[in-house]
């Protein structure tokens, strides 16, 4: 304002003169200004277009009407109003505006030298804001209003001016677009997205004709690609592949060098693993109802359209229907799982009917009284075990579906080997996600320090979610597997236990800090000390793992002293509310009486240690 009012300070004797000669003309005569500005500046602001303009509507601008008094004092107040509103952009909004008080100016005073440089200033700064509209035009509407204002503005002030012209041009190009992609979004939103011709996609690929560039049309080419993206999907969660794939084929010619559509196609793979193997488990399942097996060969030929040659989960089932069609569900020595929460459950083992003479041989010196009377069993239907011990990665998904907490949780602590003292203590912190020193324990190992109560609440989970009966084994169910034929006074016979036989105390067997056992099989190792990754020695004559060593096992039976009155069925000998329960197998720290086939312990209900685990058993 200061350099304003110099400025008018030194103009001021010329204005007078020029209020003068202005009054006494007629702002309509021929004596009219030679340039546009001067010439537009006596009339009232307003432009008549012709032609086909296509913004003819839009670019008509009628200037605000300014109440001046035709005097020295309020044209000088006005040209002072003019140069503040310059300054802080007002340009063309109002009564107040620069340019409307500079034509006002002029209206009177034609030849004033202020009123015209304002004006030309004020034209600089119109055309400088409305390139500035235009650059964000294409991704704002606002935006695009303001370069169509700035346009009437600029084209009443100078109708043929080479810049005008040009800023015309481009206020046209970016209507055009604007256009183009609004009809392009709603398209979009209506569902019409092109990939038969027309649609969103034509209209777009139109607009980024004109600017390859422009972001608006790039944001809507890339929801164009999303939305068949989320066609594939859909279809694809409906098991629809074909639409699928077809939609990717159409979302895949819409970007290049882009990764969306690869990543989709890897989705929509996996929803294609998911719907094989929710096939493979609806076909498994059904083999076990009445006319199962037509409807597993519906949902194998189902499975057929969608997997690649050789798919395992195909062989799956393709076996389990053969195995049906000729053994019946199940055969002596078949491996198997049970779909379970979303999941699978434990790798089971068939084991075979048949009979066997339970309890210590005869002339086992190390044999008790509770190993005794031998007796005849027999089973006429055979059951299923898991192959073997149930590992920490199958308790951790247990614990994470039901948040069940553990004995050894609950009260903080659990029996772990010492190394120092080569002894096992009461160690705090110690659970079932605990090896046997209580260090973090692999998902693969078996899992430990759990009660006998931990155990069947596993079991329990398992026969609900799986909707099979799994249970804890019967003691008489886990000799005759352990023995699998066999009648000596070990698993594997009478002698040392050859190589490789089991998770045993060997005479060869150190500790890390180089201990060995005082009471072991003389020259065996099996370079383990603790337990072993579950199935890391070789399966016995049943296809069962582990039942000879690696670490003991609960059974579901309550302890007796003796097999007098035991049942004669082979099922768990079960008493309401015991307190204590039967262990059976050999361990990592067994001496060798401790791994005999008939050898068993009672241990509380409530105990946990490093050196007992457990598997399940299954009606079959």
């Amino acid at each position: 304002m200061t350099s304003a009012r110099a400025r008018r300070a030194g103009a001021a004797a010329a204005l007078a003169l020029l209020l003068a000669a202005g009054c006494g003309r007629d702002s309509g005569s021929g004596d009219a200004a030679p340039d546009a500005v001067a010439d537009k500046a006596r009339g009232d602001g307003s432009v008549t277009i012709s032609g086909d303009d296509r913004l003819a509507d839009t670019l008509t601008w009628r200037a605000p009407k300014v109440e001046l008094d035709n005097n020295e004092v309020a044209l000088e107040d006005a040209l002072e109003r003019a140069d503040a509103a310059l300054e802080a952009g007002d340009l063309d909004a109002g009564p107040g505006s620069a340019i409307p008080l500079y034509q006002a100016v002029l209206a009177h005073v034609p030849d004033s030298a202020p009123a015209r440089e304002g004006l030309e200033r004020a034209f600089t700064a119109l055309l400088a804001e409305g390139r500035q509209a235009l650059a964000r035009a294409g991704d704002d509407d606002a935006a695009l209003r303001r370069a169509r204002e700035v346009a009437a503005v600029a084209r009443s002030l100078r109708p043929g001016g080479d810049q005008v012209v040009e800023y015309l041009a481009g206020v046209d190009r970016a209507e055009e677009m604007a256009e183009i992609n609004r009809a392009a979004e709603v398209e979009l939103r209506e569902g019409r997205l092109g990939e038969a011709g027309g649609g969103a996609l034509a209209k777009v690929r139109q607009a980024l004709a004109l600017d390859a560039d422009q972001p608006r049309a790039l944001q809507t080419l890339a929801a164009v690609e999303s939305a068949m993206i989320r066609r594939a999907e859909e279809a694809a969660s409906e098991g629809d592949f074909e639409t699928a794939g077809t939609w990717l084929a159409h979302a895949g010619e819409v970007r290049e060098d882009v990764d969306t559509v690869d990543d989709a196609r890897a989705r929509v793979d996996t929803e294609r693993r998911r719907w094989i193997e929710r096939l493979r488990d609806d076909g498994v399942a059904a083999l076990s109802k009445p006319d199962g097996i037509e409807r597993a060969r519906t949902l194998l030929a189902r499975m057929l359209t969608l997997a690649e040659p050789g798919d395992p989960a195909v062989a799956e089932l393709r076996e389990r229907i053969d195995l049906a069609v000729h053994y019946g569900s199940f055969r002596p020595g078949q491996r198997f799982t049970d779909a379970a929460a979303g999941g699978r459950g434990p790798r089971m083992v068939v084991v075979p009917h048949g009979g066997f003479t339970m309890g210590a041989v005869d002339g086992d010196r190390d044999a008790g009284d509770s190993e005794r009377p031998r007796r005849n069993l027999r089973f006429d239907r055979g059951f299923a075990l898991s192959l073997h011990e149930i590992t920490v990665a199958q308790f951790r998904r247990f614990v994470e579906a039901t948040g069940y907490r553990t004995r050894a949780e609950r009260r903080g602590f659990s029996m772990a080997y010492d190394e120092r003292s080569g002894n096992f203590v009461r160690r705090s912190g110690v659970d079932w996600r605990s090896d046997f020193a209580g260090a973090p324990a692999a998902a693969n190992l078996p899992v430990v320090h759990v009660s006998a109560r931990d155990a069947q609440a596993y079991a329990d989970w398992l026969a609900e979610v799986s909707g099979e009966r799994y249970r804890l084994p019967s003691e008489a169910e886990f000799e005759y597997a352990l023995r699998a034929g066999g009648r000596g006074r070990y698993p594997w016979g009478d002698d040392a236990p050859p190589a490789g036989t089991g998770n045993l105390t060997g005479g060869k067997d150190r500790s890390p800090g180089g201990r060995g056992w005082s009471n072991a099989f003389d020259g065996y190792g099996d370079g383990h000390w603790g337990p072993a990754p579950v199935g890391s020695f070789t399966a016995n004559a049943f296809g069962l793992h582990d039942l000879e060593g690696n670490v003991s096992e609960w059974v579901a039976d309550c302890w007796h002293d003796s097999y007098r009155r035991a049942p004669t069925s082979g099922a768990a000998w079960v008493n309401p509310g015991c307190r204590m329960q039967v262990v059976r197998g050999g361990a990592w720290a067994s001496s060798p009486p401790q791994t005999r086939s008939s050898w068993r312990a009672p241990s509380p209900v409530d105990n946990t240690n490093a050196r007992v685990g457990f598997r399940v058993a299954r009606d079959i």
